[in-house]
Order: C-alpha cells, then sequence, then structure tokens
C-alpha cells in the first residue's frame, strides 16, 4: 500500500506536471528542441524511452519533453522504475534483491538556452529498509552548467540542497524505530559534476562524481544519514556509451561510493531511445 499511495501523490504532484500554458491572450514564442538532439550532452532536452538490466535487476525509463511556456527554456520530465524481477535477472548478493520495485526516481529538469544553465528537482524513494528507516526518499533542487569545451573534453559543475523524508525512522543506533509515518529527519547539502571525454563521434566516456554532505536534521540523522556513523559520501559514476544511430545509444554504468567500496558497485548496460 505503501508503494501505490506514495507513487499515485508523486505522479499528481503539480511540481512535476508540464505547467498549464492555455491563456485569452497570444502566448510568448517559446523554446523548440533541435528534431534529433545530441544524446551525449548531459544538458540535452528530448522524450526518450530507456531500459537496462543490473545486478539488481531491471530498470525502465520513460522521459517527456513539454512545452515549458517561457521563451528560451525548454524542459523535460523523467520517471525510472529501478530493480524490478531481481530474483529473476539479478545476480547481486545483496539482501534487499527481490522481485518487487526496489526505488523509483521521478527527475524535473530543465535548460535555459540563452544561459545555458539548468536546473533539476530530483525525488528518489527506496522502497526497501535502510539505516534511516523502513522506508526513505531524498528531494533535491540543484543548478548544473556547461563549462566550455576543452578539445575532447567537458565539465558541467553541479550545486544543490534536498531534505530526506523518512517512513517510521529510526532514532538511536539501536535502530529504534518510531511509529510515525512520514517524518522529515534532516537535510543535506551536494557539490559534483558531469564530465564528458568524446573518443569519437560515436564514443563517449563519463565520469560523474558527487560528495554529498548533512546539514542539519535530528542528531541520529546527522551522524548517520549516509551509512553508519557517515555524514557524508562520496559516489562515483563512470560510464561508457556509444551512440548505434542518432536516436539509438547503448551505455554502460558502473556506480559504487568511498563506504561500501567498487566490490559493491551497481553494475548497469541500458539502451536508450530518443522519441
Amino acid at each position: 500500500m505503501h508503494k501505490l499511495s506514495l507513487l499515485a501523490l508523486l505522479l499528481s504532484s503539480s511540481v512535476l506536471a508540464a505547467p498549464a500554458t492555455e491563456s485569452l491572450a497570444t502566448p510568448a514564442p517559446t523554446a523548440t528542441a533541435p528534431e534529433v538532439q545530441d544524446m551525449s550532452d548531459p544538458l540535452a532536452v528530448y522524450s526518450q524511452l530507456g531500459a537496462g538490466i543490473t545486478n539488481d535487476g531491471l530498470n525502465l525509463k520513460l522521459g517527456n519533453q513539454y512545452d515549458a511556456g517561457q521563451p528560451n527554456r525548454l524542459a523535460m520530465n523523467i520517471i525510472e522504475l529501478k530493480g524490478m524481477l531481481g530474483d529473476t535477472f539479478g545476480w547481486s548478493d545483496r539482501p534487499y534483491r527481490d522481485n518487487s520495485i526496489d526505488s523509483v526516481r521521478l527527475r524535473n529538469f530543465s535548460l535555459n538556452t540563452q544561459t545555458g544553465l539548468g536546473s533539476q528537482l530530483d525525488i528518489n524513494y527506496n522502497f526497501d529498509s535502510s539505516y534511516l528507516a523502513e522506508q526513505n526518499a531524498s528531494v533535491s533542487y540543484s543548478f548544473i552548467k556547461a563549462l566550455p569545451k576543452m578539445g575532447r573534453l567537458q565539465f558541467y559543475p553541479l550545486v544543490g540542497a534536498g531534505a530526506n523524508i523518512a517512513l517510521n525512522q529510526y532514532v538511536n543506533d539501536d535502530r529504534t524505530q518510531i511509529d510515525a509515518g512520514y517524518t522529515l529527519p534532516g537535510t543535506f547539502m551536494v557539490a559534483g559534476m558531469y564530465s564528458k571525454l568524446e573518443l569519437t563521434d560515436k564514443i563517449w566516456f563519463n565520469y560523474n562524481p558527487m560528495w554529498m554532505k548533512t546539514l542539519s536534521g535530528s542528531d541520529f540523522y546527522k551522524q548517520n544519514a549516509f551509512g553508519d556513523d557517515h555524514d557524508d559520501v562520496l559516489q562515483h559514476e563512470v560510464t561508457a556509451s556509444y551512440q548505434m544511430t542518432p536516436r539509438l545509444n547503448m551505455r554502460y554504468f558502473i556506480n559504487w561510493d568511498n563506504h561500501a567500496g567498487f566490490n559493491d558497485a551497481v553494475h548497469r548496460l541500458e539502451v536508450n531511445y530518443q522519441l
């Protein structure tokens, strides 16, 4: 019931819905994306379908570009379902691997085409229990900017902040749980970057480190938000990608952090199609 009710709440949120633009007045001209976007660009905005297999199960992704209703602005919503059918298709030895959905990610991304500044609302909900609570979610807002290219290399720094939402959170090191429903145990900041190294016009690599640290909240949250006795975490993502056609690519991801280490990394093979 928790999964279905939360999914309905997030999908009905007006923040993630495309804004209404109907008016009796003549609408202002809005930005339009090229017919086919560069899928190697972290700031590209386009509708898409994606599917992948990981050591924790199957992932599905759906992205929808919409009219932002503002001049010089592109926008899209993306929903991802992660860790489905883990018992059937996954191969990790993590205890939470099963055939139900592990997590849902919802993103609303917009790009100012004049300044090149992107902004993103990012909601991640984890249905499996963790060191924080029976279930938990993170909600963050961040900004990302493309820096000038340096030959084949380009950097996209990112900075933002967010909050954690917990269901029946733990309140001490003994994992004493309180039956309080959804609570807000604390906040955090995030700073990092996306980077892209072009080998050819069809092959590229990404390295995307993200550092997260607690800002405020309960003592237990501030001390354990990112693992036992960890108030911060450095997350790593390495990606190798091949553009098979202008609309179709294949990508291989490796994700790990400085606490669990590379041996506990999540490996993902993903295919994406631009609609």
